[in-house]
């Protein structure tokens, strides 16, 4: 049930596409002087980065790999090797987050006003959550074996850390992008 859709891994790299897409749009615009609908794209390609596709990519890529050293088995089973090739692996866990520093050294970005990006990446945050737990419910198994390790309060714990986390990278990517710009 869900598919390849019920992964944060999945559904980031279609973020990424998305995120890529309209930046490309924003900069073809930009090349053929459309300024008025450059502008409005310009300004989704913003909160798209600064909302989701930074703190998204580098929490896939930190967490996956913080998980994976601490007992693979719990988010990416060894018997994946055969089917998934390591250099896939690297390029859905690994890549997305120098791809997303690099997007902060070579692109200023306006962040939304503090309020209203962390509202928005909660939003999505409470979505990723309640599809996860919908899966549960339906399949009675968990998308990533490590979530029955936890009782129903260490689970509601593990998700509110998880926030804190992906607000904390939010945060850093606001950081970097002012430092820089």
């Amino acid at each position: 049930y869900g598919g390849q859709w019920k992964y944060l891994t999945v559904l980031n790299l279609v973020l990424q596409a998305v995120f890529y897409g309209v930046s490309f749009l924003a900069d073809v615009l930009r090349l053929i002087k459309k300024l008025r609908c450059a502008k409005c794209v310009i300004s989704s390609r913003d909160l798209l980065f600064g909302v989701l596709a930074f703190p998204v990519s580098t929490f896939v890529s930190i967490s996956f790999w913080a998980l994976y050293t601490y007992n693979r088995e719990l988010v990416y089973p060894k018997s994946l090797d055969g089917v998934i090739p390591l250099w896939l692996n690297h390029a859905m866990h690994t890549a997305v987050l120098p791809f997303a520093v690099l997007e902060i050294l070579a692109m200023p970005h306006r962040y939304p006003a503090k309020k209203k990006g962390l509202i928005l990446l909660g939003f999505v945050a409470f979505l990723y959550i309640s599809w996860v737990l919908w899966i549960y419910s339906v399949t009675g198994e968990w998308v990533y074996p490590l979530f029955a390790l936890f009782s129903p309060a260490g689970l509601a714990a593990f998700f509110a850390g998880s926030l804190a986390i992906i607000v904390s990278f939010y945060n850093f990517g606001e950081f970097l992008n002012r430092m820089i710009w």
